[in-house]
Order: structure tokens, then sequence, then C-alpha cells
């Protein structure tokens, strides 16, 4: 079997990782009899490489793909590889030296897993399944239809103000939506519903906002922000709600050089609720280990979009709790919710005849205020996020919000490019201003910068993200909007990068995007703003791993939205071409969406949906 792993090594077919994982699990396993050894070797290489994949665990049901076109293991036929029938790998590994607790692997639910990673899918169901406060409250019910006074139509359902109930009567919650439904502020009226009703009893709150990347952090912050200014609330209520978010990695406390944190389970977080923005782009592990440090008496409210691209990272923890949507609520907690909200669910809503805890604490929120029945870009979330590219093509004449070219269209391209970055690179020539004036005009920049966004589903090639924003760099410097020049190095004036490594000392995160500016001495600083929502700059040999972003992938574009979005996808299909890649890319744009893409290439990728081995829906499922 090692035989084997290593020719797929040297392949790089399979990583050095998974094959020398499967080397210690040989050697390990020397006791075991030589069809339990080569088994349990065959498991700990593609165990270690599915984890690789994003995948928490290696799913035997679905072993065949593997061998399929493009896995590891096409061209090989598992019935002529060294391991025994494949009916009796259960009785295998349960017997195998290696397998059980305490040792380097499990076998669970036909899964095989690193033994960590059961452990944490284990401690985030558990941690997760608690049932909800089935009773109800005049005076929630009161507190409710005064923040959520009813506008327009009566009858139809609101789901903000469903969701609030939901997240006021649970200890855990999930408010899933897409962009546009109000997410952040259906949480800001519940935080101050949360914070009313701890007035009353004369307590305070001590509420924390966190998300996974210091942008997203940002925008929680502004997001928070904004929807305070809209709200009528009293000064004492109003002033009880925090507005600045961070990263969930600063709340659990980073120990430099060191793979744990400052907060875990023996030393918990001191806080009453935690609500934790762009919860899809959490994996199982970090997810873990919050939920480790979470006191038992905390609310956790999780806010997201399950049918965004999953975490980097393995697992899909948001989507696997929002797959208990579709149950719908128990009979008991439908009556509660319509109690407190007015809305008969009951009858309008899915009612499931066998009560879960989990789908009684979720609420997906429904209804789009930013993409109406005149937006395309919503028109062609929603066709993508179902699956059906038949009905996309007649979107591209209907709607003026959205269009699509060919790739080869690179004069359309270099036109929207030329228009797009222009703005911020006429803005920084226009300033001699200085002290809170410079600050104010360096905000005014990267605001600028960050309306337009080039998006790619790739990081090598002629469309991945380093080639073009080689590309976008000569068009630029061709009409004298930055200087591409010896004397300057890399560092231009205007050239906008973003980190691509945490740095907790300097304050700097994944993610996070500064442009670099001459400052009022003349000398070069890259600018941030950061998730305090303050303006901050840096000498540029002070940054950690950076790179150029003109153009960036749809992975690191969550979290984020732009006036005009361009996306391009690539001439051939590549497995990261995905629905929820399309969905997410398509969603950032707020105002006008440009697609460059082969039709059969969008087709494909939107008939191909992301699944991720995981247990946890199983786990959740059994509460």
């Amino acid at each position: 079997m090692l035989a084997l792993l290593n020719e797929l090594h040297r392949a790089n077919k399979i990583r050095p990782l998974d094959y020398y994982f499967a080397q210690l699990i040989n050697e390990l396993s020397q006791q075991d009899d030589d069809d339990t050894q080569a088994l349990a070797t065959f498991c700990a290489a593609f165990a270690s490489y599915e984890l690789g994949q994003g995948h928490v665990c290696f799913d035997l049901a679905h072993i065949d793909k593997l061998f399929a076109s493009g896995g590891p293991l096409q061209g090989y036929e598992l019935d002529k590889l060294a391991l025994p029938p494949r009916a009796s790998w259960p009785q295998h590994l349960a017997a195998s030296q290696v397998v059980g607790d305490g040792r380097p692997m499990q076998f669970e639910l036909g899964r095989v897993y690193l033994s960590r990673y059961q452990q944490f899918e284990q401690q985030v169901s558990q941690r997760l399944a608690v049932p909800a406060n089935i009773s109800n409250s005049a005076t929630l019910a009161s507190a409710l239809a005064e923040l959520f006074a009813e506008r327009g139509n009566s009858n139809e359902i609101n789901w903000q103000k469903v969701a609030a109930a939901v997240a006021a009567t649970s200890p855990i919650s999930v408010i899933s939506g897409g962009p546009g439904t109000g997410k952040t502020t259906t949480v800001t009226k519940l935080l101050a519903l949360l914070i009313m009703q701890a007035q009353q009893q004369e307590q305070s709150l001590d509420i924390r906002l966190v998300a996974p990347t210091g942008k997203a952090a940002a925008r929680l912050t502004a997001s928070i922000g904004g929807a305070l200014a809209s709200l009528k609330l009293s000064e004492q209520v109003t002033q009880a709600i925090p507005v600045q978010a961070s990263t969930i990695h600063r709340l659990l406390g980073v120990i430099p050089g060191r793979n744990e944190f400052r907060h875990h389970q023996e030393n918990l977080l001191h806080l009453d609720v935690l609500v934790v923005d762009e919860a899809s782009m959490v994996d199982l592990s970090l997810m873990a280990r919050l939920l480790a440090a979470l006191p038992a008496s905390a609310k956790l409210i999780l806010l997201g979009d399950k049918d965004q691209l999953a975490s980097v990272e393995a697992g899909s923890v948001l989507g696997d709790i929002c797959s208990f949507v579709e149950q719908g609520y128990s009979q008991g907690r439908a009556k509660q919710l319509a109690q407190l909200t007015g809305f008969d669910l009951v009858h309008h809503h899915k009612v499931s005849a066998a009560p879960c805890v989990m789908a009684d604490n979720i609420c997906q929120l429904q209804k789009s205020y930013r993409f109406n029945e005149n937006s395309g870009i919503g028109f062609l979330a929603r066709a993508v996020n179902v699956g059906r590219a038949e009905q996309i093509p007649p979107l591209w004449d209907k709607f003026a919000d959205i269009e699509l070219f060919a790739l080869d269209q690179q004069e359309q391209l270099k036109a929207m490019v030329l228009a797009g970055y222009g703005c911020y690179l006429e803005l920084l020539k226009q300033t001699s201003a200085t002290g809170a004036r410079f600050d104010e005009h360096v905000r005014q920049i990267l605001e600028s910068f960050n309306r337009f966004k080039l998006l790619v589903a790739l990081r090598e090639g002629s469309y991945g993200v380093a080639g073009l924003n080689e590309q976008v760099e000569n068009w630029l410097s061709e009409k004298n909007l930055i200087s591409l020049n010896q004397d300057n190095g890399p560092w231009y004036i205007g050239r906008p990068v973003m980190i691509s490594q945490n740095d907790h000392q300097a304050g700097l995160f994944n993610g996070d995007i500064g442009v670099c500016l001459a400052n009022e001495s003349g000398d070069k600083r890259i600018y941030f703003e950061l998730a305090d929502g303050k303006v901050h700059h840096f000498l540029p040999s002070r940054l950690p791993t950076h790179q150029t972003v003109f153009a960036m992938t749809v992975h690191k574009s969550q979290g984020s939205e732009f006036d005009h979005t361009v996306m391009m996808l690539p001439e051939a299909m590549n497995p990261v071409l995905t629905r929820e890649l399309v969905y997410t890319g398509i969603t950032r744009a707020k105002k006008k969406l440009s697609l460059f893409a082969p039709v059969h290439i969008l087709n494909q990728a939107v008939r191909q949906k992301t699944q991720r081995a995981s247990g946890l829906i199983e786990r959740l499922a059994a509460k």
C-alpha cells in the first residue's frame, strides 16, 4: 500500500502530508494483520487528503469519487488495490490498533476521521443542540411588536420579527439570509430587545460582536452603526448596544507562535451575548474552539448566508446547521412563535411532526430589501442558487444591472478597470490636507477603491489573481494613473494590497486591504481602515505577507460588497467552480455585475453543488 501512496505522492496526486501521515500509521499498525494494516494505511492517506479538500472526514460511502475524473485515483480500480473486500472494512477498522479512542483515527457513522476532527464535530454538535425555551411572554410579544412595527401588508410574515423571536428564546440561534435581507438590522433590534429586558430587571449585558476576518469585522462595525442611526431607540438602550466588532481570533486571545487561544473550556470568555457575523466562513476547528470558550449561560447568535461558499478550512458548519431549515419548526415551537409575533406559522410554514432541537433554533430570512423585482442581480442569484442554468440566458437582455461578456472582450474589461479604479487614483492626487483632514481624505480614498472590484475564481493562470493583477497594473500605468518603475520598487503610490497572514501584534489580519500613499511628509505608508473604524498606517517593511489586490478571489471577497463587481470565470472547468462560488461572486455586487465567462463553463459551475463530507448533520439530527 505504501508503494501505491508513494506513487501518488510523487505524481502530486496527494500531498506530502497525506503520504507521510499514512507512513506513520503504517508503522503504528505493525501488530495488525496485513489486510487491516493495508486498509488503515489507505484510510489514513485519504482521511488526510480529504481534510485538505475541505472535508471533515473520509466518507467510505463516497469512495468512488476518488476514482472519478480528476480524482487522485483516476485510472486505478478499487478491486485491484491490495485491500480486503469492501464489505469487511468496518470489521477491519474496528479491530485496528490505530483506530478508536485515544488513537490517531476514529471510525464512526461510516466515516474515517482524524481523531481531533471527530472530537471537534462531537463538541460542536453537543454545544449547539440546546433546546429553545418553549414558553410565552406577553412582555416579549409587546417588545417585538414595538420594535418590528408592521408596515405594508400585515398578513405577510415578517421573517425579521420571527428571527428576533427565535433568537430571544433560544440560548443558541442561527439567522440566515442572503444579501439585503436585513440580518444586521434584525440583530440590532434583537440586541435592543435583550437590553430592554435586562434593564427592566436592573441588569446589564456584556455583548460582543465578532466576525472571522478583520474586513468582515470592519463591515459589521459599520453596519451596526448604520442600523442604530436609523432606529428610534432610547438613549439608554442605544448606549448599551456595542458598535465595535473584532475578529474571533482576537476575542479568543491568540497566543503568538502557538495553535492555542487564551480562552478555552478552562478559561471561559466573560460575556453574556455573542454575535458572530459571516458564520459561513467559520470552519469546524474554529467553531469548536469558540463554543468551548463560551459560558453555558451565554447567548450565541450566528449570522450568515447558508448559500455562500463554505469556509476555506475543513467543514461547512453553517451549511450543515441550516439544512434543518427545510424540516420546519416543531408544533410547540410554531405555536409559541405565532403567539410572540402574531403570524400564523402553523398554517403558513412547514411544521415538523418529528421535533428537532436545531430546527427550532433557526430562522431563514426570505425577503430581500435590496434586490427587488427590478434587480437582475437578485434574479440571477436566485437562478444560480437553485441550480437552474436554463433560467439564466433571458436575464441578460431583461435587466440593465447585469451583463455578460466573452473572455476575449478585453477592451470592455480594460474600460471597466480604468473607470472603476481610476476614481480612487485621481482622488489620491487631490489633497494637501493635514491632521484629521488627511485621515478623512485617506478614508475617502479607501472607500472609493472598494466601490469597484475584479473577482476571479482561481489564483493561477491568465484569468487568475496573479495574471490579472499584472494586467491591471499595466493598463493603469499606460494611462499614467500609477508609476511603475525601478525606483519605486513594488511600492508605487496607489498600490492596493491585501494581507494574507495574521499579525496580531500589528492588528492586521488575513483579508485586510490597504493602499500605499504618501504621508504628510511625503514618505510612503500603507493605510488601512481597520475593524475599530480608524485609519492606521504602516511602513511597507512592517507588513505581514501580502499581495497586490486589484483582482482578488471570490473566496477572499466574502464579507465585502462593491457597487460594481466584475467577475471572471476561466476558460476551462475546475473543481473550485461551483454553484456556491458563482452565487457568492454575484451577491458581492450591490448595483452592477459584469460577468466575463464562457457560457458552457457558467452552466457547468451552476450545476456543480459543493458537497463537504461530515457527520455533523447526523449528530445534530439525533439531538
